[in-house]
């Protein structure tokens, strides 16, 4: 997929439905997917975060975090955690749009904010965040045939959780659900 027919199928659809949570006080949250145009078409940018942290240490993930008080907006949060944790300037960043916000287990509610980026760009990998950032293809993790279900209880409840193979890592969780969505919205 290129740039032109991302940007066709996007911006023509309606947001695919997100996982949703009827819980008060969840805390506004935002990342980035931000893509990259290669010659072999767009590709992914994701992070592995550090093994330090506490929540979610070694997972692949994208850049963003919790909404600061000083953030006008979950867009600005998404460009300013980018930026924080990958180095990548707001001014290499175009934003496309957002896609509907996803709550998660940890109580965020998270708004994925779709994103292209310059191919130039260069990382500055904040060390006690991110352990490393990688690209990977834009059509391997939109491929469904590479979308693995897990159906577990948690609190009397069903709940499938999905994992994306990537070499010798797996992409999973909010992550992944997120990539599904994004697929959902494109298929259309």
């Amino acid at each position: 997929m290129n740039r032109t027919e991302l940007l066709t199928r996007f911006l023509l659809q309606r947001p695919a439905p997100a996982h949703r949570l009827m819980l008060a006080g969840l805390k506004p949250a935002a990342v980035l997917l931000p893509l990259v145009e290669r010659p072999t078409g767009l590709h992914l940018l994701l992070t592995r975060r550090s093994t330090r942290l506490r929540h979610h240490p070694g997972q692949i993930s994208f850049p963003g975090g919790r909404q600061d008080p000083e953030d006008e907006s979950l867009i600005q949060t998404a460009l300013r955690e980018t930026e924080e944790e990958l180095g990548i300037p707001a001014s290499q960043i175009r934003v496309i749009g957002s896609l509907t916000p996803l709550n998660t287990i940890s109580l965020y509610d998270v708004l994925p904010v779709l994103a292209l980026v310059d191919a130039d760009y260069r990382l500055t990998l904040s060390p006690d965040e991110v352990e490393q950032a990688f690209e990977v293809p834009l059509g391997h993790v939109l491929d469904p045939a590479h979308h693995i279900a897990l159906t577990i209880p948690r609190a009397g409840r069903s709940h499938t959780i999905y994992w994306i193979p990537w070499q010798e890592s797996f992409i999973w969780g909010a992550t992944a659900s997120m990539i599904r969505q994004l697929s959902q919205h494109l298929s259309k």
